[in-house]
């Protein structure tokens, strides 16, 4: 299971160049559930998502299952994906009580997008997280944030 929350920066975090990253290509075969593949540097992916969200909850809960594919295997579900392929660098930010922020930089077509995914442990956690202060908007439920939909656009602008 996935819990997480997503987030505007106001700034980049002063400890970027000091964080772990990796370069993401990922493209979508379905949306509803979710079927994406994705290149993760030299790792690919294929991964099944569902979203199991109560409507009254900020935080997204999904069921969330990855496997490995291979190289070929990857590159050959890529060219069957729908809309465009996502690029993106992701920084892996340490915050405090042990949390992750995945800060996305993206490339190409969306190049000048930044956003930041938090994943929790429990709902409970998610929503007294305290944000750190280069965090801006909670964008959680905004779908116009949701890389499946940015895989639809045609640019950054459209949001």
């Amino acid at each position: 299971m996935e819990i997480e929350k997503k987030f505007t920066v106001k700034r980049m975090p002063e400890n970027l160049d000091d964080c772990k990253y990796a370069d993401i290509e990922q493209g979508y075969l379905l949306r509803g559930p979710v079927v994406r593949v994705r290149r993760w540097n030299d790792d690919y992916i294929l991964t099944y998502k569902q979203k199991t969200q109560k409507p009254d909850s900020g935080t997204i809960v999904n069921i969330e299952e990855e496997f490995p594919l291979n190289k070929e295997g990857f590159y050959h579900l890529l060219e069957k994906c729908d809309g465009n392929i996502i690029k993106k660098r992701r920084y892996l930010v340490p915050l405090n009580d042990g949390l992750t922020a995945e800060l996305d930089v993206f490339d190409g077509y969306l190049k000048g997008l930044v956003f930041a995914e938090v994943e929790f442990k429990s709902v409970e956690q998610a929503e007294s997280f305290i944000l750190p202060d280069w965090f801006d908007k909670d964008v959680t439920k905004d779908k116009r944030y949701s890389n499946g939909h940015l895989s639809q656009v045609s640019s950054f602008v459209e949001l």
